[in-house]
C-alpha cells in the first residue's frame, strides 16, 4: 500500500480535479478532445463522472481503511483499481472506435489502464488466500 496509496492520491485527485475544471469550462480550447462541443460527445465525456467519482471514492476510502488497520481496504484498493483500468480502457477504446489518436487524450488513459495492473497482480497474489 505505501506505493500504491501515492497513486491513489493522484489518480484520485487528479479525477476530482479534472471534473472541477471541466464543471467550471476551465480548459483551455487547445486542449480540447476533437468535436468536444458536439452534443454526443459532451454526453459521453459526462457519462464518466459517476464511475471517476466512484473511482476517487473508493481510493480514498482504502488509504483510509488501510490507515485504520482494517483488512477491508484490500478489497476496496481492488474495487478501485479495477474500475479505473475500466475507465481507461472505455475512454481508449471509444478513440480507437473513431480513429482518433490524440496523445493528449492517449497518454493519460493508458496511464489509467496501465497502472492498475501491476497493482492488481501483486494484490492478487499477495492476498490469495483472504480474497
Amino acid at each position: 500500500m505505501k506505493n500504491l496509496k501515492h497513486f491513489f492520491w493522484v489518480v484520485d485527485l487528479g479525477f476530482v480535479f479534472y471534473w472541477l475544471i471541466t464543471i467550471l469550462n476551465l480548459i483551455p480550447e487547445e486542449y480540447l478532445f476533437k468535436d468536444y462541443k458536439n452534443p454526443l460527445l459532451v454526453a459521453w465525456n459526462w457519462s464518466f463522472l459517476p464511475l471517476d467519482m466512484l473511482i476517487s471514492f473508493s481510493g480514498f476510502c482504502s488509504i483510509y481503511l488501510y490507515q485504520k488497520a482494517k483488512k477491508q481496504w484490500v478489497l476496496t484498493a481492488l474495487i478501485s483499481l479495477v474500475l479505473t483500468f475500466c475507465s481507461g480502457l472505455q475512454a481508449i477504446t471509444f478513440w480507437i472506435l473513431r480513429a482518433d489518436f490524440d496523445l493528449s487524450w492517449w497518454i493519460p488513459n493508458l496511464f489509467l489502464m496501465i497502472y492498475p495492473t501491476f497493482f492488481i497482480v501483486n494484490i492478487l497474489k499477495q492476498y490469495d488466500d483472504e480474497l
